[in-house]
């Protein structure tokens, strides 16, 4: 008679017919379990990943390894998720690509829908419309009005182009009836650099990337593109305040699995997101980074999705934005 090891057909994804759904996700993990984060190693989205990473490996009892696969706009990283056993040690840190990329992208080899299963929100990085020192607005409403009496004189830097805070600066001409000049940078630190040398008139980019020239007497934050203020600059009002009804445009990191994973596995580390989301050694090591805990159950994700895709899907066929 040949015996079969029961764990290891568990941690296989091989599990027995009479194992219900919690002695499966008990079993999970066995070993080591890959986080393939679509960004460079050393950014904001690579911080958030091994920070959750580290505390998730404590919650799980197992390490978390991080690998950084970027190009392709993400889609090598989600790529390589996909392409990876579905069996609870493949993970994929992503962000607004998610929902950007079936309009952006022609000819994708997956649907990012169906493909993907949403697991939790890691945090938000709320961003900033800002504008140079000399420039001759103090308020959000003076900018509009500013922009609106000079049009296609006023310009806005982001990183990058189709990135998050360029559509913001779309749907805020969009809602506004101004025209911008936009210029795309390569990160958020080279848009910084230009708004505080004044060779560019506003930018719309992380609280943490404004900090710096802000903290010179370079520039000014007049507002904030998320759903909600900021702690990082409480004055600055939402652009919801200011009128512009479910304007909610910030980026974000988020955990996300192969659509056929194990359901009780996906269960147990969403929980467990959700923990390491309230502990404060995560708090303390993001927080610098201007990043604002979210640690969203799987439902909240999804509808945070989904409320992005009919939101950004509008932003890009209206402004009939391209990455090419």
């Amino acid at each position: 008679m040949i015996r079969t090891n029961r764990r290891a057909m568990i941690g296989a994804g091989l599990a027995s017919p009479f194992l219900g759904r919690g002695a499966l996700a008990q079993a999970w993990p066995t070993r080591p379990v890959r986080f393939i984060v679509s960004f460079a190693a050393g950014g904001a989205a690579d911080t958030v990943a091994r920070a959750f990473g580290a505390r998730l490996g404590e919650i799980l009892g197992q390490s978390i390894v991080v690998e950084n696969r970027t190009g392709g706009n993400a889609l090598v990283a989600a790529n390589a998720t996909l392409q990876a056993p579905a069996d609870g040690y493949t993970f994929l840190v992503d962000a607004a690509n998610q929902v950007t990329n079936p309009r952006l992208m022609a000819n994708l080899p997956f649907d990012y829908r169906t493909a993907f299963a949403p697991i939790a929100q890691f945090v938000n990085f709320p961003q900033v419309v800002a504008v140079k020192q000399d420039f001759p607005a103090r308020t959000i409403q003076e900018y509009i009005a500013h922009a609106r009496a000079n049009p296609a004189t006023v310009s806005y830097g982001t990183p990058p182009t189709a990135g998050t805070g360029h559509l913001a600066g779309e749907l805020l001409q969009q809602r506004a009836g101004i025209r911008l000049i936009h210029a795309g940078y390569r990160g958020g630190a080279d848009a910084a650099r230009d708004i505080a040398a004044g060779s560019v008139d506003s930018v719309i980019i992380t609280t943490s990337s404004v900090r710096p020239p802000v903290a010179a007497g370079r520039a000014r934050v007049l507002a904030v593109t998320s759903a909600a203020r900021t702690a990082a600059f409480p004055d600055a009002p939402t652009l919801i305040e200011v009128g512009m009804e479910g304007f909610d445009i910030s980026d974000w990191s988020g955990l996300f699995a192969a659509a056929s994973t194990p359901r009780p596995i996906i269960e147990r580390v969403s929980a467990a997101v959700m923990e390491a989301a309230r502990d404060e050694g995560v708090r303390g090591r993001l927080g610098p980074l201007g990043a604002e805990m979210v640690g969203s159950s799987m439902p909240d994700f999804a509808a945070f999705l989904e409320r992005q895709r009919v939101l950004l899907t509008k932003v890009i066929d209206d402004g009939n934005i391209t990455i090419s």
